[in-house]
């Protein structure tokens, strides 16, 4: 009776031996090919490499130490919608009566929005015939976020948060027929084709089409280019919900009108119009890491807990609950990284990605998350396609890496590499972590 157990007990230190070993082969590995390698010579690195299957970090390196994480920030979000949204997206909330519909915002950010073809949620408001009242009841949050660079406002990368985003929040201005400056004019669209103010350049065409939108109004300078076809994506200023209403009366044929007074959030009575399956958006989420999209993620994460739409309250809320685990306690404050705020650890990262595979299976989120060649891993990790799953992230002066790793003998192995306060070429310092991970795969 007792030599089985001493038998499991003799493979249980052998694996743990084995482990240990390896163990010491991946810190030197990590130590040549990053934290000692010319790219990050100036730079401040922190590794941390988990092997779930013995239970063991094989590599920890200032795993302890903050970082700001950047677009690595899009995992927490992704965990939290992931853990509350369900299946689909709750697209809208509404109280049909005889005269009116009433309709609670959820913060969806596929509402019109021009990468998604099926609308559920605008093709039954237009064949009800009713005129629309919303109700601003449970928006607490304002359309930037701390810590966002203000001088990106123009850019597609920073677009403002509201309860009820329409068309993405942005305008895709396209140009048609380029510049000669020979007294030809490009045709110039808007979608969508609101109420825009815009003055269009005279001068001498540049090389590029650009549209520069003012600070804080919707007021576009547009200057032609000689591109025979450009668009480009700028956001609008959101104005609270008023925007917001006017795209959607244009869209559907009916009056939209602010509800007078807070009416309250109330289940009972309410009908909740789904709009797609969750996936279909954190897939391009996570992707082409949209921060729109994790953004809002987070927001109707707030909505479904607390009621509310706070960046704040639900990151207190999460952070007390389930993340309450966490090894270090970060410094959480938005839902895509732009901040320079978000402070989290490399062990933050792999303690969250095995919580992640142990609750949605490492199938579904190997779906989610880019692979080598797609998305932000499109031009790097080709060779290691189908075996690697992460996230990027980056900031001036900022990469961070965070994913799995399924190694030659098929071990899954949680990994997260921050850097921060470089002075270099980022190629380089990304070229050498997908050295690093490439060897990786193929040692361990």
């Amino acid at each position: 009776m007792q030599r089985p157990f001493a038998l499991v007990i003799l493979s249980a230190c052998c694996i743990c031996l084995q482990a240990c070993s390896s163990g010491h082969r991946i810190t030197r590995l990590a130590r040549h090919d990053l934290t000692q390698a010319a790219p990050f010579q100036n730079a401040h690195i922190g590794i941390s490499i988990f092997d779930p299957a013995s239970q063991l970090f094989l590599c920890n390196i200032q795993s302890d130490k903050y970082f700001i994480p950047a677009s690595n920030t899009k995992l927490f979000s992704l965990y939290a919608g992931l853990k509350y949204l369900g299946d689909s997206l709750a697209g809208i909330r509404m109280r049909e009566g005889d005269r009116e519909i009433l309709l609670f915002p959820t913060g969806d950010p596929t509402l019109l929005h021009p990468d998604f073809a099926s609308q559920p949620v605008i093709s039954l408001l237009k064949s009800r015939h009713l005129p629309l009242v919303v109700s601003p009841v449970n928006w607490q949050e304002i359309p930037l976020g701390p810590g966002w660079a203000w001088d990106d406002y123009n850019d597609d990368y920073m677009i403002e948060r509201s309860s009820l985003p329409v068309y993405g929040n942005f305008i895709r201005w396209e140009q048609i027929g380029g510049q000669t400056g020979q007294g030809a004019s490009p045709r110039i669209h808007a979608i969508p084709a609101g109420d825009w103010k815009t003055h269009i350049s005279t001068d001498s065409p540049t090389a590029r089409f650009m549209v520069q939108r003012k600070l804080d109004e919707n007021s576009f300078e547009i200057r032609p280019g000689r591109e025979a076809h450009k668009t480009q994506d700028v956001p609008f200023v959101t104005g609270g919900l008023s925007v917001a209403m006017q795209l959607l009366s244009d869209t559907i044929g009916e009056t939209v009108s602010l509800a007078a007074g807070k009416i309250p959030l109330a289940d009972k009575g309410l009908q909740v119009i789904h709009s797609r399956p969750v996936d279909s958006m954190f897939r391009p989420m996570m992707h082409h890491s949209d921060n729109f999209f994790a953004e809002q993620t987070l927001l109707m994460v707030s909505n479904e807990r607390l009621g509310l739409m706070n960046d704040e309250k639900i990151i207190d809320t999460l952070l007390k609950s389930d993340l309450a685990g966490l090894p270090q306690q970060p410094k959480w404050v938005d839902g895509s990284g732009l901040s320079r705020f978000n402070l989290f650890t490399p062990r933050d990262f792999v303690w969250l990605l095995t919580r992640m595979k142990d609750e949605f299976g490492l199938d579904r989120i190997s779906r989610i998350l880019p692979t080598g060649g797609t998305g932000t891993l499109g031009s790097r990790y080709k060779q290691d396609s189908g075996y690697i799953f992460a996230k990027t992230g980056s900031l001036t002066g900022v990469i961070a890496l965070s994913g799995y790793l399924v190694t030659r003998s098929e071990r899954v192995l949680i990994f997260s590499i921050l850097v921060n306060n470089y002075n270099g070429s980022t190629a380089s310092l990304r070229n050498a972590m997908a050295a690093f991970l490439h060897s990786l795969r193929k040692q361990y």
